[in-house]
């Protein structure tokens, strides 16, 4: 007999239980019948909350997403620089991968990229993941110079984690984030207008 829960936990259980169903068999091998039986719950259920597999793919995305800069967002809210913003941000990403590596490997690294609408979800996602940096980067630069380094921070983090997690290399979060900060912080210390173009 299922378990009646309030509408938000149902969708909070069907996005956690979605996500291990599409990271063990992919997007097109999965259907909402595999999800709803490992939430123990029926089909028509799962159907009230998402109304359809592809609804509940971009959903999942959307939320993956959301709990990632949440996480970052939260880590640099009480920074009084912009150097320990930037530092306590990039562990708390370091963290986020280290403690959910399902949800940064669906995100980066499970072909939602190759579906087109699947990939603007996750273009959506990084921009966003810029967008909080952006403020970060201290330099008098114009806005879509600060968009571009901020992308390739983003950029070169989800690299790093994606060898670590790839690789099966144990890593301390709280260690390998703030050398990669360091390291991104000493190159944006160089930057200069001139290095980019006008």
């Amino acid at each position: 007999m299922q378990v009646r829960l309030p509408a938000h936990e149902r969708k909070e259980q069907i996005l956690d239980v979605a996500l291990k169903v599409f990271a063990t068999k992919g997007f097109h091998e999965s259907s909402m019948n595999d999800i709803a039986e490992l939430a123990g719950i029926t089909k028509p259920v799962v159907y009230q909350h998402f109304e359809s597999k592809r609804a509940l793919y971009l959903a999942l995305i959307d939320d993956a997403g959301t709990q990632m800069i949440n996480e970052i967002t939260k880590a640099t809210v009480q920074a009084t620089s912009g150097k320990l913003q930037a530092e306590q941000g990039t562990i708390a990403f370091f963290r986020w991968a280290a403690t959910d590596h399902n949800r940064f490997k669906f995100l980066f690294d499970s072909g939602t990229r190759n579906d087109v609408e699947f990939a603007l979800a996750v273009r959506r996602v990084v921009d966003n993941s810029a967008n909080v940096i952006v403020p970060l980067i201290a330099i008098d630069l114009d806005a879509t110079h600060l968009s571009t380094l901020a992308h390739g921070v983003v950029g070169a983090i989800e690299g790093v984690v994606r060898y670590l997690l790839d690789n099966n290399i144990a890593f301390d979060p709280d260690v390998l984030g703030k050398q990669v900060a360091d390291l991104v912080w000493a190159g944006l210390r160089g930057v200069g207008r001139e290095t980019l173009g006008d």
